[in-house]
């Protein structure tokens, strides 16, 4: 059972990705209201401060090197019954971003945490992509180190969901390169380059067409990368669901084990590989 709520409050303040414009009303009452906030970058949150007219607020750094020993400030002044606004550079904070430790000690805590809801380059990129929306994965940065990187593409080779990525400029085209070879080099992808910004840009095509793209360009600016998640298996014929099946019949498992694992591998409705594990069970 978790504590009971304290008066702290902290609150996740999303603010823009590029367009001052698309700031909500409520992000900004909670930076005019709260009693610190903690940013990323004291001057990048200065400035945008500054643009909206409320200079002199009190700032606290909190990034990937600070959030433990400044989310302890933070936590000092929830316990006071205080409220504390969160921001990170751009977007929602938590998301490749700091504020994801902060969040969990609040709630650990007993305080109460909040979200304005803002702009998300994951979610702008996704939905202005074209591709399938239903279900989809967010995988950040890719690693730096090829190798890492190879083996983490790996690893995705065969997801079906929808893929999002960051990358940076000077990573972009040697990610997308690495793409095309753990992916197929048909795989589709869109590109978005700069969102809601002046040099907003989408490329969609193919990764090979992509990773040619970004190495003749080289384009500048922030990066995310949406990928088509994997086609599925084409069903297996009659005769070899059926060989798959006695194989798994004489291992000595159950007809609704084989049934399962058949069903799950290949994608195929259970109930028609458990009827045809029954048939050779019995026959």
């Amino acid at each position: 059972m978790s504590a009971a709520p304290s008066g702290g409050l902290l609150v996740l303040v999303g603010t823009p990705i590029g367009n001052l414009s698309d700031l909500s009303g409520r992000a900004r009452e909670a930076l005019a209201t709260a009693a610190l906030i903690a940013c990323e970058d004291t001057r990048r949150t200065g400035r945008l401060l500054s643009l909206l007219g409320l200079d002199k607020r009190p700032l606290l750094r909190l990034d990937d090197h600070t959030e433990l020993s400044n989310g302890a400030v933070v936590l000092e002044r929830l316990a006071r019954g205080e409220t504390v606004a969160v921001v990170s550079d751009a977007g929602l904070p938590g998301i490749s971003d700091p504020g994801e430790r902060l969040v969990a000690a609040a709630g650990a805590a007993g305080h109460r945490v909040e979200v304005g809801p803002g702009p998300s380059a994951v979610l702008t990129a996704l939905v202005g992509s074209g591709l399938a929306t239903a279900r989809f994965c967010f995988e950040g940065f890719l690693p730096r180190r090829q190798a890492a990187r190879l083996a983490q593409l790996a690893e995705l080779r065969d997801e079906r969901r929808t893929m999002v990525f960051y990358e940076s400029p000077h990573r972009l085209a040697p990610a997308l390169t690495d793409l095309a070879a753990a992916f197929g080099p048909e795989r589709r992808v869109v590109v978005a380059r700069e969102l809601t910004k002046l040099h907003e840009q989408w490329w969609r095509g193919t990764l090979a067409g992509a990773a040619a793209w970004a190495a003749t360009e080289s384009p500048k600016g922030e990066f995310v990368v949406v990928v088509a998640g994997a086609e599925p298996p084409p069903a297996p014929s009659d005769d070899e669901l059926e060989r798959e099946v006695a194989a798994g019949l004489a291992t000595g498992a159950s007809v609704k084990d084989v049934a399962a694992e058949i069903a799950a591998r290949r994608d195929v409705p259970r109930r028609t590989v458990y009827d045809v594990a029954l048939r050779l069970k019995r026959g």
